[in-house]
């Protein structure tokens, strides 16, 4: 990656701390969660990288993309060291989601051409295979791919924190890069029914919205933040989304519209959140969060047995 794509890159990293000069208490003053609050342990590192997503395949092993070179790593357990497996088109590695047909697809394009918002439309989205590190092209003509998930029926949602379309691209490829939007949405998540898309708001109005899927011209906002800066969420299995706060590195869970409560703290420029899964590595029901400082936590607070991850 050019100097000028890293210092871009940076910039966009400083954005959150910027904010976070100035956290509002809301988020701070959340109760802890039944179980929440418990120390969090490191589990893996990344030295040198910003990492953007992370996710984890049937077998327990964690999946992660630095935003500063668009490598993507797979790390086989706690512990272990993270091997990269492939480098995105264009740097910039974005959000991760599975394919119905177990496929990992990695969003890219989180260069500095993102601080444009939706004026070009530069991201798209790659098919990887997990274990031997090929890829093929899926999507193009995104203007971001900073959260990601797909639906049951194959239809992958896509979000650009600095901008606010919200695309949207069906099975084959086409993409509808304006299928809804709204502003600053990044961390992006499907209910267990595909019926809401659930997003965070990073840095315009911070929060955390549902958007109806069969009317995305109607989003529900379910917690205002003032300016902590939500980043990369998921559900659990109830459908109450956990989401991670950028510059505190807190971990909360909303219960319900405007109640939230305390999970657990994970390191400085906390950037995405996930459940693990299998009965090894990184497993089932373990909460785990990366960060823009390349470590790796789990959040013991938000354990849970029956937390669901998109399966391949």
């Amino acid at each position: 990656m050019t100097t000028i794509g890293k210092v871009g890159t940076v910039l966009a990293a400083t954005a959150f701390a910027v904010l976070g000069t100035a956290v509002a208490p809301a988020a701070s003053a959340a109760p802890a969660c039944p179980g929440g609050g418990q120390p969090t342990v490191q589990v893996a590192a990344v030295p040198g990288a910003a990492l953007e997503g992370l996710t984890v395949d049937p077998l327990g092993r964690a999946y992660t993309t630095d935003i500063l070179t668009g490598r993507v790593f797979r790390i086989d357990a706690p512990g272990a060291p993270a091997v990269p497996i492939a480098t995105v088109p264009s740097g910039g590695g974005g959000a991760l989601a599975w394919s119905p047909d177990g496929a990992l697809l990695v969003g890219y394009g989180a260069d500095p051409r993102v601080l444009i918002g939706d004026t070009i439309r530069h991201a798209g989205i790659v098919r990887l295979d997990p274990d031997t590190g090929a890829m093929t092209p899926f999507a193009a003509g995104l203007s971001a791919a900073d959260g990601m998930d797909v639906a049951a029926d194959g239809i992958v949602y896509a979000t650009n924190d600095f901008g606010s379309l919200i695309g949207r691209v069906y099975p084959g490829g086409v993409v509808q890069a304006d299928w809804t939007a709204l502003p600053s949405a990044n961390g992006a998540v499907l209910g267990a029914d595909d019926r809401y898309l659930y997003v965070s708001r990073t840095f315009v109005n911070p929060g955390v919205s549902r958007i109806p899927v069969d009317r995305p011209d109607a989003p529900q906002s379910l917690l205002e933040l003032g300016s902590e800066a939500p980043d990369g969420l998921t559900l659990d299995s109830l459908d109450r989304p956990v989401v991670p706060l950028n510059v505190s590195g807190q971990v909360i869970r909303i219960d319900a519209p405007g109640q939230s409560c305390l999970l657990g703290t994970s390191g400085p420029l906390t950037s995405v959140v996930s459940y693990g899964r299998g009965g090894g590595g990184f497993a089932a029901g373990r909460l785990f969060a990366a960060t823009f400082t390349g470590a790796i936590f789990e959040i013991p607070g938000g354990f849970d047995p029956n937390a669901r991850t998109a399966t391949p």
